[in-house]
C-alpha cells in the first residue's frame, strides 16, 4: 500500500506585490524623484513599520499602496487587482472596500457625536461593523456619544481608527498616528491599532519618525531616496504597552 503523500503547504499570495515602483513630480531640471524603484511583498496579518526622514518617500509609497496616488512607473498590485493602470473610479471603488486611513489630524466632523462620525463609513461600506462595535474595539463604548470637542486627542484619534476599521478593511495605512500626541496617550492609540492588527487580521502599515515604535513590527522598512535600504525581522514583536520615548 503506497504511503499518502504529506499535504502541501501552499502559501497565499501577497496582498500587496510591489516590483520597481516610481513616483516622480514635475518635468526637465524641477523634476523630483519621490520613489526611486521599490520592491516589496505585504502579507495579510503583517504589521509593517516604516522608517525614514523627512523626504525619504515614506508618504509617497503609504499614498501609492493607498489608491491615493498613481505611480509613475513599476508594478503595484493588490491581490489581483492591477492599481497601478487602475482608473479613478476603479481607485475609489478600491479605497472604499478595502483600505482604512489613519492621519496625525483626526478629520472629525465636530458637529457630529463619535458614534456618527463612525457612521459616516458604515453606511457606504459593504460589509461593516455598527459604529458601537468599531467604537468599542478601541475601547471607547463610553464615549460613543460625546462630540469631538468632549474628548481627549488620544480619544479623538482612537474615534478616527474606528472609523477607518468599520469597514473591515484588508488594509490599515497609519501616516504618523502618534505624532500630535504624548506617550502616554500615543502607546493607548499603538494599543488600539495593535488590537486591530491582532483581532481582525488586518494588513498593518504605520509611518513614523519615532523609531521605538519599530519594535512592535513584524518587520522594519527603512527608506532612503526613494529606496528601501533595509528591511529587518523582529524575531517577536513588543507588546506597544512596553514601549517608552
Amino acid at each position: 500500500m503506497s504511503s499518502a503523500s504529506p499535504a502541501s503547504t501552499v502559501t497565499p499570495p501577497p496582498v500587496f506585490q510591489v516590483r520597481g515602483l516610481t513616483k516622480t513630480y514635475g518635468e526637465g531640471e524641477a523634476v523630483v524623484r519621490a520613489l526611486a524603484g521599490v520592491d516589496l511583498d505585504c502579507h495579510a496579518g503583517e504589521f509593517i513599520v516604516v522608517l525614514g526622514a523627512s523626504g525619504s518617500g515614506k508618504s509617497t509609497l503609504l499614498n501609492l499602496l493607498g489608491g491615493l496616488d498613481s505611480p509613475t512607473g513599476g508594478t503595484l498590485r493588490y491581490r489581483d487587482q492591477n492599481l497601478g493602470t487602475a482608473d479613478e473610479a476603479g481607485l475609489t471603488l478600491y479605497r472604499r472596500n478595502s483600505v482604512g486611513f489613519v492621519f496625525q489630524f483626526y478629520n472629525l466632523i465636530p458637529s457630529l457625536t463619535a458614534r456618527e462620525n463612525v457612521a459616516l463609513i458604515t453606511e457606504i461600506a459593504p460589509d461593516p461593523m455598527t459604529p458601537e462595535e468599531a467604537l468599542e474595539l478601541v475601547g471607547l463604548g463610553a464615549r460613543m456619544d460625546h462630540f469631538p470637542a468632549q474628548l481627549s486627542g488620544g480619544e479623538q484619534q482612537r474615534v478616527a481608527i474606528a472609523r477607518a476599521i468599520a469597514k473591515r478593511p484588508a488594509v490599515l495605512l497609519c501616516d504618523e498616528p502618534t505624532g500630535a500626541l504624548d506617550v502616554r496617550t500615543g502607546i493607548v492609540v499603538l494599543e488600539a491599532i495593535e488590537r486591530i492588527n491582532r483581532e481582525l487580521g488586518t494588513l498593518t502599515l504605520v509611518i513614523t519618525h519615532n523609531a521605538v515604535i519599530s519594535d512592535m513590527a513584524d518587520r522594519v522598512l527603512t527608506l532612503s531616496d526613494g529606496l528601501i535600504t533595509q528591511v529587518t525581522a523582529n524575531p517577536q514583536r513588543k507588546p506597544a504597552s512596553g514601549l517608552r520615548w
